[in-house]
């Protein structure tokens, strides 16, 4: 695995490194001592699938708050998805900013996003499946969200969803959620 470090601090894209012959490739896609060497503190607990049937499926931005804030590694493993990783803790120098990837399930890039930024992806292909690979289990009704077009943000997505859900249609903006969770 080579480790990108990206803008935002605790972000990094991951490639894999193949090893090939004429059955295909093998490569290592999770290592705890290989991204303990990157210098990232990650342990899986949880594995989630989330598989999208329809071109410009839209999921995001979503996040958990501490104590329940979640890292993840993020992978394409059929189609491809512009895949956005927003900083959102509040004493960042980076926050507020966006970075975008391109996950490719034929190159199986992945993404890295630490603990306090939200995450989200619009889907490039149909019969897309996007895996995450969680650093803490998800906690039902401890999710937040901001919402996906928030003009704060100006994400440039590459196209408007053709499917949203209707709670992340209904996130608030990123200046709102952070006051609501101040409360």
């Amino acid at each position: 695995m080579q480790f990108h470090p990206q803008d935002i601090n605790g972000v990094f894209e991951i490639t894999l490194e193949r090893h090939e012959d004429e059955r295909g490739f093998f490569a290592r896609a999770y290592c705890p001592e290989e991204f303990e060497k990157a210098g990232i503190d990650f342990t899986s607990t949880q594995i989630n699938l989330s598989g999208n049937r329809r071109k410009h499926t839209l999921r995001g931005l979503h996040y958990q708050n501490s104590p329940h804030a979640e890292s993840k590694l993020v992978r394409c493993l059929q189609g491809r998805a512009f895949d956005v990783v927003v900083d959102i803790r509040p004493h960042s120098p980076t926050f507020g900013h966006w970075l975008s990837f391109n996950l490719d399930a034929r190159t199986l890039n992945a993404v890295f996003i630490p603990e306090g930024c939200a995450h989200g992806f619009l889907t490039l292909e149909k019969d897309t499946l996007v895996q995450y690979q969680m650093g803490r289990p998800f906690v039902p009704g401890k999710a937040a969200g901001i919402v996906w077009n928030d003009p704060q943000l100006s994400i440039d997505w590459p196209h408007e969803p053709a499917v949203l859900s209707d709670a992340d249609r209904n996130w608030p903006r990123l200046a709102t959620a952070l006051r609501t969770e101040d409360k």
